[in-house]
């Protein structure tokens, strides 16, 4: 892990993009106390969704909205 101050990042920032890059951990700090950590964006962010990649997976029971048996007591409102 590697930790550098802002007035360092500013002036390397290339550079510590492509350490975080290649999976090096960078930790960028203030004062010696850390701040941020510089860390790839996932390639998976970009990416359009998909309907219907779940269909067939979820079963749903005929009787799923009938009344419960102990709700039998109570009137539906109007």
């Amino acid at each position: 892990m590697r930790t550098v101050n802002i007035y360092a990042a500013k002036t390397h920032l290339s550079r510590l993009v492509d350490e975080a890059l290649r999976g090096e951990d960078v930790i960028i700090a203030r004062d010696n106390q850390p701040l941020v950590r510089l860390v790839p964006v996932s390639h998976t962010a970009g990416t359009a969704r998909r309907l219907g990649t779940a269909r067939g997976q979820i079963r749903i029971a005929d009787d799923f909205d009938a009344p419960l048996p102990d709700m039998t007591d109570y009137e539906p409102r109007s």
